[in-house]
């Protein structure tokens, strides 16, 4: 398994416009998650529904805010 990095602003964007990262919203409440969520981020509690259909070669950024 990879060591978790740090990731820039560019770099995260660039990889989010490429398809190649799933940007999640680290929060398990949902009212924080429609307060402070990213343009283009998705839910943990959705993350965790598509968990098993996520290919093990996607790669996720998490963040919070």
């Amino acid at each position: 398994m990879a060591e978790p990095e740090l990731l820039g602003p560019r770099e995260t964007f660039e990889k989010l416009n490429s398809g190649a990262a799933l940007l999640v919203c680290a929060y398990d409440d949902e009212e924080k998650f429609k307060a402070l969520h990213l343009e283009g981020a998705i839910s943990l509690k959705e993350f965790r529904s598509r968990l098993a259909s996520l290919s093990k070669d996607h790669e996720i950024i998490f963040y919070c805010a």
